[in-house]
């Protein structure tokens, strides 16, 4: 068990506190120890430890996981990625995939893996995360998709109500549809045409080295166990897991 605690600093404390429930200005009951719970699970983010092995000093692992479970479903942790993540530079915009292996005790969620976004790819079980990031390669959303799925399915809803110049991806976003929407935004498509294609298109080579800032992104990202391995058996939770490691690389 790792027992070196995640604190979180006054600088970041006084950024992501006034989101947060329980404040005193809020209705009902004031949540206890916010900061507390907060290094709580963002030590399990980083080490991706059961939470039965939380440290003893970060609070006791039960209450501290199902406090988790609703700030999750209720999305707080999202809402705290967003407030560290604000007026991202979308003069263009990058796209890609990434798997994760899902660990044997991420299994056995209600509804079945495909309801949690787990499917089964040469690898095993997996989850596939789609993301775009913006030009300086700071992360703007994300979703979560069974291993085996298509990169494009992840597209249109990442992209959806996002205003940018451009898009770069590579072949595998190649499709029809897309370039299409593109033309209806004013939008240029940054993107190889596939081999398959009777005419072949250009694109601005120069701009499309661009592209590995998603791949560092997500090498960043993976920096945390319980992001480069999937521990949780939802996808709520694990999307959670994902805002909570999205925030700490924000606020560097």
């Amino acid at each position: 068990m790792n027992d070196q605690r995640f604190v979180v600093s006054d600088v970041l404390w006084q950024r992501l506190e006034p989101h947060l429930p329980g404040k005193v200005s809020d209705a009902g009951a004031s949540a206890k120890d916010n900061r507390l719970f907060l290094e709580a699970v963002f030590w399990r983010v980083r080490t991706g430890s059961p939470w039965r092995d939380l440290p003893p000093t970060l609070g006791n692992w039960n209450s501290q996981f199902r406090r988790f479970r609703r700030w999750a479903k209720s999305g707080v942790f999202e809402s705290l990625f967003n407030a560290m993540s604000s007026d991202p530079d979308l003069e263009y915009a990058l796209i890609d995939g990434t798997i994760v292996q899902v660990h044997q005790k991420a299994t056995g969620a209600k509804g079945g893996p495909q309801a949690q976004a787990i499917g089964r790819s040469r690898g095993g079980l997996t989850t596939k995360i789609v993301a775009l990031v913006d030009a300086l390669g700071n992360l703007v959303r994300f979703l979560l998709l069974p291993g085996q799925a298509h990169d494009m399915k992840g597209v249109a809803p990442l992209i959806r109500g996002v205003s940018f110049d451009a898009l770069l991806a590579d072949k595998a976003f190649d499709a029809d549809w897309l370039l299409q929407n593109f033309d209806e935004r004013g939008a240029t498509a940054v993107i190889p045409p596939k081999a398959n294609r009777k005419i072949q298109r250009d694109y601005d080579t120069e701009v499309y080295k661009w592209r590995h800032l998603v791949e560092n992104y997500f090498a960043k990202i993976k920096e945390f166990r319980g992001i480069a391995t999937r521990y949780d058996k939802t996808d709520c939770s694990y999307t959670a897991s994902w805002n909570l490691a999205a925030t700490l690389v924000a606020s560097r």
